[in-house]
């Protein structure tokens, strides 16, 4: 019977260790895994993300001349005279001519009602409304072939890298991963994501004097507000402030870029009623994951953070003063 009883706890426990040993970019391959599978039984279908992704090349070595293009079907723009335009009364009427005062050209003013404009709700200012995602720099260098790594199928994929990281050039290398957070499709966004973490984690030292190099990478991910890509770029921001020291306190100068979408998705938390909320243990839910940043942003940024926060985001409570 005690054998029987430990093995679902066994099992729970070992899952636990599978979920927190995998790396955020295997974490998402799963998820993505997921979705396709709750997509299969009609239980979840998201709405389709291609028009805000880049075009994909037309081959792996680029895309074709101009004359080996897919032709592709025209618009007629030119506007063609149809019978219902003809309706008018000169047309219907040829020799009826209008008396003089009878017609309803040429006066200055009329009596005639107007058709009544039926009342809409004013527009959505669409401030939560995903944007369109640009072609990041790391897709075109890696399509290139000018990033030395390659994905290692061994152990559920990691990045081999063909380079030591200790030895790359940081102000060259890390901006260009960074560029690439922003991607949503494989192998770019598995590459993009591992490369970051590993140098962060390797690069100690090195990472601080790349941070004014960071900031429009990191400002271009959190404008396209894409919840999925905001999620990443808040956990890699945490991963970036803990990394080393004073890059917290060099961050401070730039959180006019950074902080004004952490002002717009803070109270962004999901009302799940009575129900299981998943998106907390897989930490996918962006209220709480701004507010584990802005308080990384605090402990982090030295004696000017908070003012500075607190200036950007007006809701926002230290977690050091109170």
């Amino acid at each position: 019977m005690g054998g029987k009883s430990s093995q679902p706890f066994l099992s729970i426990t070992v899952m636990a260790n599978l979920q927190y040993s995998q790396s955020p970019a295997q974490f998402l391959a799963a998820q993505d895994h997921l979705r396709k599978m709750l997509r299969k039984t009609g239980s979840f279908s998201p709405p389709p993300d291609n028009k805000f992704l880049p075009k994909n090349n037309h081959s792996p070595f680029g895309d074709f001349p101009d004359g080996y293009n897919v032709p592709k079907k025209t618009v007629e723009t030119e506007f063609k005279l149809k019978e219902t335009h003809e309706a008018s009364q000169a047309a219907s009427h040829p020799n009826v001519h209008t008396q003089k005062g009878n017609g309803s050209g040429g006066q200055t003013s009329s009596l005639k009602k107007g058709k009544e404009q039926p009342v809409t709700a004013p527009p959505r200012s669409g401030a939560f409304n995903r944007r369109h995602i640009p072609p990041s720099e790391f897709r075109r260098f890696y399509d290139r072939g000018d990033l030395p790594i390659s994905i290692s199928h061994v152990s559920g994929g990691r990045i081999a890298w063909k380079v030591p990281v200790e030895q790359l050039d940081y102000h060259h290398y890390l901006p260009i991963f960074f560029d690439g957070i922003r991607e949503k499709v494989d192998p770019y966004r598995f590459l993009a994501l591992q490369g970051v973490h590993d140098m962060l984690e390797q690069g100690g030292a090195k990472v601080l004097p790349v941070i004014p190099q960071l900031i429009i990478p990191i400002k271009t991910a959190l404008n396209t507000r894409d919840p999925d890509i905001i999620c990443v770029t808040l956990k890699i921001l945490q991963k970036l402030v803990t990394c080393a020291d004073l890059i917290g306190e060099a961050l401070v100068p730039y959180y006019r870029q950074i902080l004004p979408i952490f002002n717009i998705f803070k109270q962004k938390n999901f009302n799940s009623g009575d129900k299981i909320d998943y998106s907390q243990r897989k930490r996918m839910n962006l209220g709480d994951l701004i507010q584990e940043t802005l308080e990384l942003f605090e402990t982090t940024g030295g004696e000017d953070a908070f003012i500075n926060i607190k200036y950007m985001i007006p809701t926002y409570e230290s977690c050091v003063l109170n």
